[in-house]
Formats: C-alpha cells, sequence, structure tokens
C-alpha cells in the first residue's frame, strides 16, 4: 500500500534519518503535512526560506539574522539546545544554495550530528539535485501529486449544489485533473464553474495542456478525429481497442510500435487512437529532452516520463524514435553515450512502469533502434504497416475526397504504389489547383518510387518478423511482386533511371 507524505515522515524520522530531501512541486501542502505530523507526536518543527527566515511552526519568526543568510538558518537550529524530543528544520528551496562550498559542509556535518542532537534536516525541493557531498546522506521522499478520492474531495469542495457531475462524466473529469497538483486543480474546477456553470472536463482540459506545455518537455495533442477517418490498419485499430477497452484488474496493456513505410498513417493512427480511447495523448519529442548541459538530457528524460506517470490513464506518442535515439544503435560514439542513455531510460520505464499509459511509438527505420526494444514485455506488438491495399485505399480516397469537397464520383488515377499521405496531397493539390485527380497526381511521385530500394528492405525485414496492421496475423511480403516504378504515362513522364 502507498504510504502519505507524512507516513513516509514519520518512518524516517522514527529510523532516524537526520537527511531527508522531499521532491515536491507543492511546498505548503507539504509543510502542512510535516506541520500536522509534528503536532501529533510532539515534535519541534521550523522552517526556513530566503523570504521569511527561520519560523517556528511555520508562523513564528525566529532570529532575523537568518532571515536571508541559509549558514545562519543551519547554526541557528544548531544552537537550540533541545534534545529530548526531535526537532525537524524544513528548508525550502535549499538546492539554490547547494552550490556554496561552506553551506554543503556545514550541513553535512550537521546531518552526521544528528543522529546524537536528534534534529532533522528536511530539504523541500521541487528538484533532486544533491552535490555529491550529500548524496549518501540524504533520503530523497516523493510527494506524490493528489490522487482521485482527494481530486473528488476538492471538486466537492469547490462545488455548490449542482455545479459537481456525476457517474461518468465524474469519472471523466477526474481522469482530466489527473496529473494536476491540488492547487492547480483548485483553479481547473474554479475556471470551470466560472466558464461553463459546473465542473466539467473540457476546461481542466484545456488548463491541464497548458500545465504540460509550461514544462517544455512534452506537448498534448487534442484530436477530433477517430479510426474512422483513418482508413486501412484494421487489425492494429482492433488490438489497440481491446486491449484498451479490456477490464482486467491484473493485466495493464503497454503499448505498441509501429514501423513501416512513410506515410503509412503511423503518425495518424496515435493520435486517433486518443479520441477513440477517450485518453489525451501525450506527445514526445526526443530531440527537445537533449540538452547542452552534462546530465540535463537524462534528468529531462526522467522528469517527462514522471509526468507521463501523473497523467495517467493516457496516449504516449513517441514519432519516429529511431531519429531521436540515432546514436543508441552505435553504442553513442557520436553523441558521448547520452543516446544509449536515453534509451537505457526509456527501456527501463516501458518494462517497470505501472500506470495506466499505452505507448504509441513510430518509427520507419528498425536498424537504427536497439533489438532490446522488441524484446517480450516492454511492448504489446510490432504492428508493419505496408503500403495499404486496393480496398483500403479506396476507402482513404473517399475520406479526403470528401474532406476537400472533390466529387465523388470523380475517376482515380493509378495509385498502385501509393501510401495514404499521397493520397491525401493529390486530393489536396487537386483543390489547390482546380483540377481533376488525375491531372493532380502528375505533381506526386510515391516514395516507394523514389526510394523504392529502401522500402523493398524495409518490407523484406519485416516479413515474418512484425505483425500485420492491416490484415491480422504475421506480416509476409511477397516478393515475387517487387516494388516497381510507376506505369502510368497519361499523367506526366516518367523519372528516370538517373
Amino acid at each position: 500500500m502507498t504510504q502519505t507524505l507524512s507516513e513516509e515522515l514519520h518512518d524516517h524520522i522514527s529510523a532516524c534519518f537526520t537527511g531527508l530531501w522531499i521532491h515536491s512541486h507543492e511546498h505548503a501542502e507539504a509543510i502542512a503535512e510535516t506541520g500536522r505530523l509534528c503536532r501529533d507526536n510532539d515534535w519541534n518543527f521550523f522552517t526556513w526560506d530566503v523570504a521569511n527566515g527561520m519560523m517556528a511552526s511555520g508562523t513564528t519568526p525566529l532570529n532575523s539574522e537568518s532571515r536571508t543568510d541559509p549558514l545562519a538558518a543551519i547554526r541557528a537550529f544548531t544552537s537550540d539546545g533541545s534534545t529530548e524530543m526531535p526537532s525537524i528544520l524544513v528548508l525550502k528551496n535549499f538546492h539554490r544554495f547547494l552550490g556554496n562550498a561552506e553551506v554543503t559542509q556545514t550541513l553535512a556535518e550537521q546531518i552526521e550530528a544528528g543522529k546524537s542532537t536528534r534534529k532533522f534536516y528536511v530539504v523541500l525541493s521541487p528538484k533532486t539535485e544533491l552535490p555529491v557531498e550529500l548524496e549518501k546522506l540524504f533520503t530523497v521522499l516523493d510527494h506524490r501529486l493528489p490522487d482521485r478520492e482527494q481530486l473528488v474531495t476538492i471538486a466537492t469542495e469547490i462545488a455548490s449544489d449542482g455545479e459537481l457531475p456525476e457517474g461518468s462524466e465524474l469519472d471523466e473529469t477526474i481522469d482530466a485533473a489527473s496529473g494536476l497538483t491540488r492547487f492547480e486543480a483548485e483553479n481547473a474546477f474554479a475556471l470551470s464553474v466560472i466558464r461553463e456553470g459546473r465542473i466539467s472536463s473540457s476546461t481542466v482540459q484545456q488548463l491541464k495542456s497548458q500545465t504540460i506545455r509550461k514544462s517544455g518537455l512534452l506537448t498534448m495533442h487534442e484530436s477530433t478525429t477517430g479510426f474512422d477517418q483513418l482508413g486501412g490498419m484494421d487489425s492494429a485499430k482492433e488490438f489497440c481497442k481491446k486491449v484498451l477497452g479490456s477490464s482486467s484488474t491484473r493485466a495493464k496493456a503497454k503499448g505498441i510500435l509501429l514501423l513501416g513505410v512513410p506515410g503509412t498513417g503511423k503518425s495518424a493512427f496515435a493520435k486517433a487512437l486518443g479520441h477513440e480511447a477517450n485518453r489525451p495523448t501525450l506527445v514526445m519529442d526526443i530531440g527537445r529532452l537533449m540538452g547542452g548541459i552534462v546530465g540535463q538530457s537524462e534528468s529531462n528524460v526522467r522528469r517527462a516520463l514522471e509526468i507521463v506517470d501523473a497523467m495517467a490513464p493516457a496516449i504516449l506518442f513517441i514519432d519516429e524514435l529511431e531519429k531521436g535515439l540515432s546514436g543508441s544503435g552505435g553504442g553513442g560514439r557520436n553523441d558521448s553515450g547520452v543516446s544509449t542513455r536515453l534509451m537505457g531510460s526509456l527501456l527501463t520505464w516501458l518494462s517497470d512502469h505501472t500506470s495506466d499509459v499505452f505507448v504509441v511509438a513510430t518509427s520507419n527505420d528498425i536498424s537504427q533502434l536497439p533489438p532490446e526494444l522488441t524484446r517480450a514485455e516492454r511492448l504489446d506488438g510490432i504492428f508493419f504497416c505496408d503500403l495499404p491495399s486496393k480496398e483500403d485505399k479506396l476507402a482513404i480516397w473517399h475520406i479526403w475526397m470528401s474532406h476537400f469537397g472533390i466529387d465523388p464520383v470523380e475517376t482515380i488515377p493509378d495509385d498502385e504504389f501509393w501510401t495514404g499521405s499521397e493520397v491525401r496531397s493529390c486530393c489536396r493539390l487537386a483543390s489547390l489547383l482546380g483540377v481533376s485527380l488525375v491531372e493532380a497526381s502528375s505533381h506526386v511521385v510515391p516514395i516507394a518510387v523514389t526510394n523504392r530500394e529502401a522500402v523493398s528492405d524495409l518490407r523484406s525485414w519485416a516479413s515474418n518478423r512484425c505483425l500485420s496492421a492491416n490484415i491480422g496475423g504475421t506480416y509476409k511480403f511477397d516478393h515475387a511482386k517487387p516494388t516497381q516504378r510507376r506505369t502510368m504515362t497519361s499523367v506526366g513522364p516518367q523519372p528516370s533511371d538517373n
């Protein structure tokens, strides 16, 4: 059973852990919990921050010299002669002062002495950033974000009669609020009441999206279309709907890797899945996680995955995974091993995370990804997205012809080696240029023609190694029907062999 912050503090203080680091974005709540714990156990309780200095019981100012001096704060606390009962000093945002050698050394000495003086030093910080001198002296505790029960309590306190939804609507609203701090949840619920006259998921989701954007590590995609606007990929669609709709209490879906030819709808699938499953879709761009400072990239990935876990239930979309981690396949020689370490963090999370987060990763080149990614229990399946069949392509034509206002009886051009993306491009160009689809097709050269060797190699690799995203079962590539150049000559010259 997961312990609360006060329960963890009680156990660690009782066991005489004199250096504790609380990772929290909710300092007021963490201090309130710590204060209640100290009152219930008759422990002495002090706080310090650079704005208010030393405070007894979190409210009574003490020792004005310590107001802006962290060293004075530690020494003032140390000079208190009381040893009968434990004394706890909470240092807010103290990570800001640990770059000073004197502060670090003084704190280290007092933590070691705390076992005999019964004085406990608790650093409260939104990030875990310990200098090497203190790594072995501090134990890190997480102040967890509010759970569903706490979010319901907050919503109930905010809402008046008739403003609080019930049943499935309440569940949807609480899902939308998952991952918010208590402060953010109060604001979101209050704004929802002001805007809509009641608490609803739409306003909460909007504020949640802004909160994620502020981190700079993830973005939230709000899809308005589902699988009905995505032609083909029937097997992958059915698989995802089944695993996400499962009522099993013992197993959770992990995710899938969509491997395939560029333009076959892999990214569109991930975005439509969020709408289909009624879950937010979080987009992780690994390139944005790369930092210029040593260790920053790894820290960004860990923080991003923490946010993802907090946002559950959710879809995590990682597009073109091989490009973001291109150095991992070669031992990280190109980037001092950063890509390898990022991939290691991601692989560990894929194996170990217990949150209700379904991953959809896409890739155009499996050779650039490490083999460990594809082993069992990291993902639920690897689906190969091949060029769409005639029937699937016809459905895609109808979707985009309708979208761009093209007459449904218009003649469809030769599209034997086209992807869904190329079908869309033809429809868009026909609408822009005011020409027929056949005329617009002269401006479209399919990737299966321009890069036919790479496409053929990819299809050959996937044969008997991947599941088919289209028809179910194992994907099989018919080598007797290799990808050829387009044969239609009436819509423009064929590309040369050069």
